[in-house]
């Protein structure tokens, strides 16, 4: 049997019949055959077959991206002794982590035969026949100025630090910095998010020396946990993230929309519990008594001014008194310092609902006395000047945020944005109402 036929017989197998195979060979065969990547890639997992410079690889989740990394790394090392490969991922705990020592990292994908050291003081991997590889951290730009190398793996670069171009001036460093060997050559592996390093290449992707690869999480089903596609489909599978983070889609923006993808993605941080001066939980109740949601946003507002949402408890379909159980359960759980709710469909009765949920917080009711997007306007300009904050991602949020026209109509999912109500009613309150005595700060 050649190894063409055998590649063939062994892929078309289910994961049942494949791990009864190689449990019947012999174990030395057997660690051979499982880190034998041209084995078990599929055909959008190994690199194009054309001359390129970049390869960019946006997929889903659970694609495959950080193996394809891997074993292209591994290719490279084992077949150029002078090769000086960068390893740059948005920090060096991720690089190490995910890249270098994770389960499809380097060091996962090698056999004894060409097993690498690593040094973590060091931030160096070396093989046996004298290729290495350094680790880089993207939030360090500076750290990339300077060192040459003949190759790079990029990792999730949608991820990297977009705060004062650091993602920009990481690559464009290691881009002056690939200036060894015949043919440099990058790989960056990414989910892609509408972040400006990924725009900018997809935006040059007719480029002959940028080869493109795109791939949904489904395709590597066999390889995940069961059932796990089934879940995150039932999910996430109707929102913009579902479309992002599993199908690999870049989210476009909508033109002439108030918020944008970039916008957003620009304002994102990692969630941190800190000290707020005031936090504020912004309600848009339903219209009905089984309305389509009830929009809860909480936002804390920061010593130096920063506006930060923290979380999105809004709830679907909710009878009155469901969500207002959800409103004081997280008036308790942020120890929030007001509730401020709209009332324009159920005036007072709003106020009573939330009291016998039992939330002590102090409520203010709004009355809308002009239209979403004109309320949201002012909003929006905060995250214009940077003043506002997203700690994590708020899917079914942002795609109604990026839905507001401004024109005055919505274009995002659902009937109404009662999730990006809410949050402008927090807002308004936090950052652009009339403030009187700040509360003491309080820690979580």
């Amino acid at each position: 049997m050649t190894g063409a036929h055998r590649r063939l017989v062994i892929t078309g197998m289910n994961p049942a019949e494949r791990r009864k195979f190689l449990n019947r060979l012999p174990r030395e065969e057997r660690c051979v055959m499982e880190k034998h990547w041209p084995y078990w890639a599929r055909d959008n997992q190994v690199p194009p077959d054309r001359d390129w410079l970049i390869w960019l690889v946006c997929a889903g989740r659970g694609f495959g991206k950080t193996r394809m990394g891997a074993e292209w790394v591994r290719n490279i090392a084992w077949n150029e002794p002078d090769a000086h490969i960068a390893l740059v991922g948005k920090s060096l705990g991720e690089a190490r982590s995910v890249m270098v020592e994770g389960e499809s990292g380097l060091l996962g994908c090698h056999t004894d035969v060409d097993y690498p050291h690593f040094e973590p003081s060091l931030r160096k991997v070396t093989w046996p026949n004298g290729a290495s590889a350094t680790l880089y951290s993207a939030g360090e730009p500076d750290s990339l100025r300077g060192p040459q190398h003949s190759h790079a793996w990029c990792d999730e670069i949608a991820k990297w630090d977009n705060s004062s171009e650091r993602a920009l001036g990481a690559w464009d460093n290691l881009r002056f910095g690939l200036r060894m060997g015949e043919r440099p050559r990058i790989v960056a592996t990414t989910t892609p998010r509408a972040v400006p390093l990924l725009r900018r290449l997809l935006a040059d992707a007719t480029d002959p020396d940028i080869a493109l690869t795109r791939g949904r999480s489904d395709e590597n089903e066999d390889n995940l946990a069961v059932g796990f596609i089934d879940v995150m489909r039932r999910q996430y599978g109707d929102s913009a993230l579902g479309r992002q983070e599993l199908d690999g889609e870049l989210l476009r923006d909508v033109e002439g929309a108030l918020w944008t993808r970039s916008l957003i993605e620009r304002c994102r941080e990692g969630f941190n519990v800190e000290g707020f001066v005031r936090v504020v939980i912004g309600v848009d109740p339903p219209a009905s008594a089984r309305g389509d949601e009830c929009g809860i946003i909480v936002v804390g507002l920061t010593a130096d001014g920063l506006a930060k949402v923290m979380a999105d408890d809004s709830v679907a379909r909710p009878s009155p008194e469901r969500w207002a159980r959800a409103v004081a359960a997280s008036a308790l759980h942020w120890k929030a310092d007001r509730v401020v709710a709209e009332a324009n469909q159920g005036g007072a009765m709003v106020e009573s609902v939330l009291r016998a949920a039992d939330c002590q917080m102090p409520i203010k009711l709004v009355h809308a006395s002009t239209g979403k997007v004109a309320r949201a306007e002012p909003v929006a300009a905060l995250y214009e000047n940077d003043r506002v904050r997203h700690a994590g991602q708020f899917a079914r949020l942002e795609d109604q945020l990026c839905g507001l026209m401004t024109g005055g109509s919505y274009e995002g999912p659902g009937r109404s944005p009662d999730r990006a109500d809410a949050l402008v009613w927090a807002l308004t309150e936090l950052m652009l109402g009339k403030r009187g005595a700040v509360p003491r700060v309080r820690g979580f």
